[in-house]
């Protein structure tokens, strides 16, 4: 039995939405998560930047001892997950590679579509973890930047607001052939409902977050590092900026409150160089 936390982040508060599916499946393991609110997004920066964020973020919760760091982010996952196996001493998680599993078993000789920011579609990350599995399979992908902002802004699947940018983004998908669409963003979990709508009832929905916990939960059977207290996991947040929005705004991705939310100096987690570039 391992009691040591999992650890988690993200860009901001879309990595809770992989949190709520962890806390269903494994409702023992505590959970630390940071989430860089003062950075997000990252899905419009540089892969260079990117990469820089991420292994800040990660070192920053290498402080809890955890026993592995997942990657909640997309964007980090696309882009970073190699610099941080590289560089971290414990086991690290993406979200890419577990949804691309569930989407190329979903397929059936169907098309897939990856829908994700403007950086996870150019990345080309989930494209290639697809054709590894399936090499023939189509793969389409859709970036959706406005379906964060929508989230965020607290706008749920029965705005109109909602239906008209997914139906502009989604309903051409229909002529493809799509049998597998991926929500290949953190946010996108919470705009479900609509997207099925644009995308018709015929196209499987995977999420990545579910199959990531999936993932973990396999990993930790492996190695024999399963939290088998008997009693509830604690879970612990920290953000890099706006800690009352993300409590309020947070619950939704959730499902549940978020009560420890603890604000977080730059200097515990951004390197001398970009605290100089900030300050300038």
């Amino acid at each position: 039995m391992n009691t040591n936390p999992i650890a988690v982040f993200d860009s901001g508060l879309g990595g809770l939405s992989v949190v709520r599916h962890l806390r269903r499946l494994l409702p023992n393991e505590a959970v630390v998560y940071f989430g860089d609110t003062a950075r997000v997004p990252y899905g419009t920066k540089s892969r260079q930047t990117v990469v820089r964020f991420a292994l800040e973020d990660a070192r920053f919760l290498l402080q809890f001892e955890p026993k592995l760091i997942v990657v909640a982010c997309n964007t980090a996952s696309a882009l970073a997950l190699h610099e941080l196996e590289q560089a971290l001493p414990v086991p690290v998680l993406g979200v890419v590679e577990p949804g691309a599993r569930a989407a190329a078993r979903l397929a059936e000789g169907g098309a897939v579509v990856v829908l994700g920011t403007e950086a996870t579609s150019a990345s080309g990350s989930y494209p290639a973890a697809l054709h590894a599995l399936v090499p023939d399979l189509e793969v389409v992908s859709q970036a959706c930047p406005l379906f964060v902002p929508l989230v965020e802004e607290g706008r749920g699947c029965d705005d109109p607001i909602v239906q008209l940018v997914a139906d502009t983004y989604l309903t051409p998908l229909r002529e493809r052939g799509v049998r597998v669409a991926v929500l290949g963003c953190t946010h996108y979990p919470l705009l479900r409902a609509a997207i099925e709508r644009s995308l018709g009832p015929d196209v499987h929905i995977v999420d990545s977050g579910r199959e990531t916990s999936l993932a973990i939960q396999q990993l930790l059977a492996k190695h024999a590092g399963l939290c088998r207290t008997g009693r509830p996991g604690s879970m612990r947040c920290y953000v890099s900026d706006n800690p009352d929005r993300f409590r309020q705004v947070g619950s939704r991705f959730l499902n549940e409150d978020v009560d420890q939310v603890e604000l977080v100096a730059p200097e515990r987690y951004a390197t001398p160089l970009q605290l100089a570039t900030d300050i300038c």
